[in-house]
């Protein structure tokens, strides 16, 4: 990568410059290759969000139970998080921008479908095809980035831009959502297909050809212990309310999962090209950013689920009262970008991601004191601002923790262990709240005490977040062949 006044697509060994500054004039190949990447983030950001508003109206139509209107969230968590890791590697090994123009074409076919079909179980499936074309998108569309921008000032403002574009996704999904579900929640499901199209031409033309590849071979073996491994765990914890913790059917799944790991590592340390190589985790950086990615993700995950419901159930707001209520957050994400580039390079990741889990521990605490009325400025409001700020300082943080220092023939696999992180996390908390919930009936005006054990949950799941943050050791970064440097 060159790192002169004018920066260039990268070549297949773009080197890190850590000193290149971060005003340097980028080409305009350059901003289209990071436009394309912002509109797969926005992409992402979007749809969850509008799903998240539509939830209420789906299992009114569709009459599904409280437990079964997880899957409508878990079942796109478990083909993420459970194929993220063969994503990123797979985005290494055949070229990341191959892998990420295929996954959008099969997201864009998924969303036409989860738009038509008229059963609770198909709708899941189609949420889970979502998940697994997002399971390559992610990682292949951060690998991009992170190997196209050096490392440095460069690198934290494409970062920051980037983030500015996934929250702009969420806040427009927000608004979209309650405009959309107003009318017909199904509508919520069909938009992301002209856009996911629109990025796919994009992408066609702006992305650069010259796609580096890791050198090896395919670990079928590590993929698919990995995998089934990943595929199990999800399963199981998002299952694991309805058929029992501590149910045959869950401490066997449990069991398998662990014997999977195990084979997992053991094929991992012995095949010559690794899926994973576990020296990787020498980086101490990657590990704090995975767990609390995990805190993260997993936190606000069970919380939009319970404030859905909360809103529209207990208070009776409409979908686009929701989605105007949680804006706030949206909106000061959006607005920090740039900004947030700059505090990254002044103060470094850590400080920033543990100011970022205070704010989210704030936020959850205070709607502890949620009542069966409105309670807009004490507690929706403060929530959602404090929720929005704790987005803007760990958001982007996270993702260039997680990756510094790692390699470029590794990018894809980093990127591919810190989303891993934030959906496998999402998918254990969110079984775990569901659990916490239970069969307490939320309808207008009635609100279960168990919905304050749940959101007490949520709060706890973020100061072990905070607690990963902030404990550990020195910082080490990795390189390519496994060494580590403080």
């Amino acid at each position: 990568m060159s790192t002169t006044a004018t920066l260039s697509p990268p070549d297949p060994s773009p080197a890190a410059d850590p000193a290149a500054p971060a005003d340097a004039r980028w080409t305009p190949r350059l901003w289209g290759t990071l436009l394309v990447l912002c509109a797969v983030l926005f992409l992402d950001g979007l749809d969850v969000s509008m799903v998240g508003v539509a939830l209420p109206a789906i299992q009114s139509d569709l009459g599904l139970s409280t437990a079964t209107l997880q899957w409508i969230v878990s079942g796109y968590v478990l083909g993420y998080g459970g194929l993220l890791l063969l994503g990123g590697r797979t985005a290494d090994l055949l070229g990341r921008r191959r892998v990420l123009l295929i996954a959008l074409a099969v997201f864009a076919g998924a969303s036409v479908l989860g738009g038509l079909v008229d059963d609770g179980a198909l709708l899941i499936a189609t949420r889970f095809v979502k998940g697994l074309a997002a399971a390559f998108t992610a990682p292949a569309g951060l690998s991009i980035l992170t190997t196209t921008f050096p490392e440095g000032p460069v690198r934290n403002r494409a970062l920051g831009i980037y983030t500015v574009f996934g929250a702009s996704g969420f806040s427009s999904g927000l608004i979209l959502g309650g405009l959309l579900t107003e009318i017909d929640w199904r509508a919520t499901f069909l938009l992301p297909a002209p856009l996911a199209l629109i990025a796919l031409v994009a992408g066609i033309r702006l992305l650069p050809r010259t796609d580096h590849r890791a050198p090896g071979g395919y670990d079928v073996l590590g993929a698919a212990s990995s995998t089934a491994a990943l595929l199990l765990l999800v399963f199981t914890v998002v299952n694991a309310p309805e058929a029992g913790w501590a149910s045959p059917r869950t401490l066997g799944s449990l069991t398998v999962v662990a014997a999977l790991v195990a084979v997992f590592v053991k094929v991992e340390r012995t095949v010559a090209h690794p899926l994973v190589r576990l020296g990787i985790f020498a980086n101490r950086s990657l590990v704090r950013a995975d767990l609390t990615a995990m805190a993260v993700s997993g936190g606000y995950l069970s919380f939009q689920f319970l404030v859905a419901l909360y809103l529209q159930h207990v208070l009776s707001w409409s979908p686009l009262q929701m989605a105007l209520s949680l804006l706030p957050a949206g909106l000061i994400v959006a607005s920090s970008g740039s900004l947030v580039g700059r505090l990254i390079t002044r103060y470094g990741t850590r400080r920033l991601i543990a100011l970022g889990m205070l704010a989210f521990v704030a936020a959850y605490a205070l709607f502890l004191r949620a009542e069966p009325e409105p309670a807009f400025l004490t507690v929706i409001l403060p929530t959602a601002l404090l929720l929005g700020l704790g987005f803007a300082l760990s958001f982007s943080a996270l993702n260039v923790q997680a990756t510094n220092g790692v390699a470029d023939d590794e990018q894809g696999l980093a990127s591919g262990l810190v989303q891993s992180s934030f959906q496998v996390g999402g998918a254990i908390s969110l079984a775990a709240t569901t659990a916490v919930v239970g069969g307490g009936a939320i309808t207008a005006g009635h609100m279960p005490a168990t919905f304050q054990a749940a959101i007490a949950l949520v709060t706890g799941i973020s100061l072990l977040g905070l607690l990963a943050a902030v404990l550990g050791g020195r910082d080490r970064a990795t390189t390519g062949t496994g060494s580590a440097a403080a």
